[in-house]
């Protein structure tokens, strides 16, 4: 089996927290309560990156917790954060199941960062002879930004290039 010529990788913990602060419109509940808007908007947004990519493997990888290594070499990591909006908080597994309904692995790995995961597989990729785009708006994302890796932007859909980086 060939390697795919160009993969995506959707940084889905940034996706999802987008859709829900992108949101412009009043809230969704399902029948039981549960609220589901950043769902829907996440659900476009994703429907609208599969049409227009152009890709030949989507894979949407998600932060598995608040805790990685990180936290064990130093406890303070991210302690600062913010806790997750609690309307916000039981969306996150309705998204994962809303990407495997659209055929798309939804990866996480207990321990490690989206962002780990991302560059592991950016890495495999490019040793595979792929071209890949990262989608993200997470700035710590731009320093694998080289020959045969870019980035777009998860909203504006604007690439993300070397010159960019730099600005």
């Amino acid at each position: 089996m060939s390697a795919p010529r160009h993969v995506y990788l959707i940084d889905g913990s940034g996706f999802i927290f987008r859709a829900y602060y992108a949101r412009n419109m009043r809230p969704l509940t399902r029948s039981d309560g549960t609220p589901v808007t950043a769902v829907y908007v996440y659900c476009n947004m994703l429907n609208k990156l599969i049409e227009d990519a152009g890709a030949d493997a989507i894979a949407v990888i998600f932060d598995a917790g608040r805790e990685t290594f990180r936290n064990e070499i130093y406890p303070a990591y991210k302690a600062n954060r913010a806790e997750p909006p609690e309307d916000l908080i039981p969306q996150f597994p309705l998204v994962r199941d809303a990407t495997r309904a659209f055929n798309l692995p939804a990866i996480e790995m207990p321990g490690y960062e989206a962002d780990d995961l991302i560059a592991t597989y950016a890495r495999l990729a490019r040793e595979q002879g792929s071209e890949v785009t990262i989608v993200s708006g997470d700035k710590d994302l731009m320093q694998l930004i080289r020959e045969g890796v870019g980035m777009v932007d998860p909203i504006s859909m604007q690439p993300i290039d070397e010159a960019k980086v730099r600005e």
